[in-house]
């Protein structure tokens, strides 16, 4: 009896044993199968699909490879733009350098002033509307491009109207540093002359032929119209150059050149001799 009793219980565990080696062998294919699976969808999704994009810079005509999980035609056409057609100057006004240029700025103020609302406009708009590539780097030159022409127009726009009305310069904007220039303009004819002569004698220590600066200065200082010359100089080469230093311009630097060249797979570039 003893030994019957003993018999069941082995052959029971024995039974276990091997349903649970059974389970487990199943089991084991089942978490392959689907390691397996995964491995494949993963490398599925990973996988990049090679784009074209052509586009041309100063002296090359390019073709570059681009993953087209990362970036579209359209994005890159965008971040393009904003690279290689949308540095620099975007906005232009006369310069003024003698008194035929004053003379034609105060005569056509209106149309000019015109002119440049209208392509503040549609530069803007054409920024802010552009689809770029979805980078940090890029989406902050975006935003920073938009803020300097924003600025290059207030700039712009006050240059223009202060060769009518230098007071306009009392409150203008990006000014800081330049008090100097805006005080004597707004001020008698004596304190004018003397800061016009100290931006005359700065220019001459800057100038390959100094003297000719300074006899320029003695020249237009004993002419009847010496103080369209002084307005002319204290804005153009006083106020203007100093103010022009405070708009936030981007660099079209190597760091720029290389951010674009780093959404490409690789580069083939067909170049003409400088």
């Amino acid at each position: 009896m003893r030994i019957f009793i003993l018999s069941i219980v082995f052959f029971s565990f024995f039974s276990c044993k091997k349903e649970t080696q059974s389970l487990d062998k199943n089991n084991l294919k089942d978490s392959v199968a689907v390691t397996e699976n995964t491995s494949k969808d993963t490398l599925k999704t990973e996988q990049s699909k090679s784009g074209i994009f052509n586009f041309q810079t100063e002296l090359c005509e390019n073709k570059g490879y681009f993953d087209e999980n990362k970036y579209t035609k359209e994005e890159l056409e965008g971040t393009h733009t904003l690279w290689f057609q949308m540095g620099g100057i975007l906005l232009n006004t006369p310069s003024v350098f003698n008194l035929k240029g004053l003379d034609e700025v105060r005569k056509d103020k209106d149309q000019i002033l015109s002119k440049l609302n209208q392509d503040f406009l549609e530069k803007k708009k054409t920024l802010e509307n552009l689809k770029i590539v979805k980078v940090p780097y890029w989406e902050n030159v975006k935003k920073n491009r938009i803020q300097e022409l924003m600025e290059e127009y207030e700039f712009r726009k006050t240059e223009i109207q202060a060769f009518s009305d230098p007071s306009v310069l009392l409150n203008a904007k990006l000014s800081k540093g330049c008090e100097n220039f805006i005080k004597s303009l707004n001020s008698n004819d004596a304190q004018m002359i003397e800061e016009w002569r100290k931006l005359r004698e700065n220019m001459s220590k800057k100038n390959g032929d100094p003297q000719r600066i300074l006899n320029e200065f003695e020249e237009h200082l004993n002419s009847a119209d010496k103080k369209d010359y002084a307005i002319i100089d204290l804005i153009t080469f006083g106020w203007g150059n100093c103010t022009n230093g405070n708009i936030n311009s981007i660099p079209h630097d190597e760091k720029m050149n290389k951010q674009f060249e780093d959404l490409f797979i690789k580069i083939d570039s067909d170049c003409d001799e400088p």
